[in-house]
């Protein structure tokens, strides 16, 4: 049985269309493998004790010393990700732009999370970490943020949490923090949404 010039095209298309998918689900297979193999970082805020921690696989990396929201402006609660990671940030309020520098009330990095306008920053006033003092954000010192923004990447979890429960006991106990302590996993909503104009 003979094929026309036409039939011989479509059946080698079909085989190129073939082994192509082929190739698409083999590459994606290996990458769900190796996504496997990757540590999973985390960010984990008590507002009560006004730190932040890295975690790696639940682990405790290492825990900072920050300002969260003042009463009136206070940090929200919740799930969120990691969606834009800016060096020497510009600071945008209505009616007002401040550029990268030592007066910027952004530091030296701005972490922007999926809750339009709030992040995790540097400051310029050092003296409100441990503080109630932000519009809402979570402030760092400046050489502690630039450490963070070495390990995190966009799409990293941020977790902040508003009262203290037996998670974050475990993670932030009082006295000296050792590393690499085994940690509990905690669930809270996820609150996706864009970004814009940082809060501070």
């Amino acid at each position: 049985m003979r094929f026309s010039k036409a039939e011989s095209r479509t059946a080698a298309l079909a085989a190129i269309a073939m082994m192509a998918a082929v190739s698409v689900l083999a590459e994606e297979k290996r990458r769900s493998a190796e996504a496997l193999l990757l540590p999973v970082l985390r960010i984990v805020v008590s507002i009560p004790d006004r730190k932040l921690a890295l975690l790696e696989d639940d682990r405790v990396v290492k825990i900072w010393a920050t300002a969260v929201g003042a009463k009136s402006t206070p940090s929200p609660a919740g799930t969120y990700t990691i969606v834009n990671l800016l060096k020497k940030p510009t600071y945008y309020r209505p009616g007002k732009v401040v550029p990268p520098g030592l007066s910027n009330p952004l530091g030296t990095r701005w972490l922007g999370l999926s809750l339009k306008g709030f992040g995790i920053h540097g400051t310029n006033a050092p003296g409100s970490i441990g503080r109630k003092a932000s519009h809402g954000c979570i402030r760092m010192r400046n050489g502690d943020v630039e450490e963070l923004f070495e390990f995190v990447k966009i799409g990293t979890v941020v977790e902040l949490h508003s009262e203290r429960n037996p998670y974050l006991t475990q993670i932030f106990s009082p006295g000296e923090q050792p590393a690499n302590i085994m940690v509990l996993n905690a669930s809270a909503p996820s609150l996706l949404a864009g970004t814009a104009g940082a809060v501070e």
